[in-house]
């Protein structure tokens, strides 16, 4: 027999934003240690239309992939700002500090990122982007 891994990234794999405290705003399905994936990562994010996550974060090792599936998006690169639409992705190499916020009709997001660090090599970064809309 083949060796896969099947499932829905909505109904198999846990919405974690609650024990963030980010729900109702969004849903984050991270679905590493569901699919079983041994050098890859595959998050699902689901983000209320205006809703800017309230930090922002980098990785020393793992570089990312960002497509936005539904709606559109809004990233903050280090101090750049890139507008996404549908089926836009987003490159983000290893050390560079990213952010994200929906647009007005919200935003369902895939992020692949390689190699699996189990996320030890992500650091938090609080204030990145203040939650206010003043820009």
């Amino acid at each position: 027999m083949a060796d896969f891994t099947h499932l829905n990234l909505i109904d198999d794999v846990d919405d974690v934003a609650p024990q963030h405290g980010m729900d109702p705003e969004m849903e984050a399905h991270y679905a590493r240690r569901p699919l079983g994936l041994q050098n890859s990562g595959l998050s699902l994010f689901r983000v209320a239309p205006g809703f800017r996550l309230p930090f922002g974060h980098r990785h020393g090792e793992q570089e990312e992939i960002y497509v936005v599936l539904e709606g559109g998006a809004r990233f903050k690169v280090e101090d750049e700002m890139v507008d996404m639409r549908t089926f836009d992705a987003l490159r983000i190499p290893p050390g560079v500090t990213r952010g994200m916020e929906a647009g007005p009709d919200g935003a369902l997001i895939l992020a692949v990122g390689a190699p699996n660090t189990d996320n030890r090599d992500a650091e938090m970064v609080q204030d990145f982007w203040p939650a206010s809309n003043g820009e």
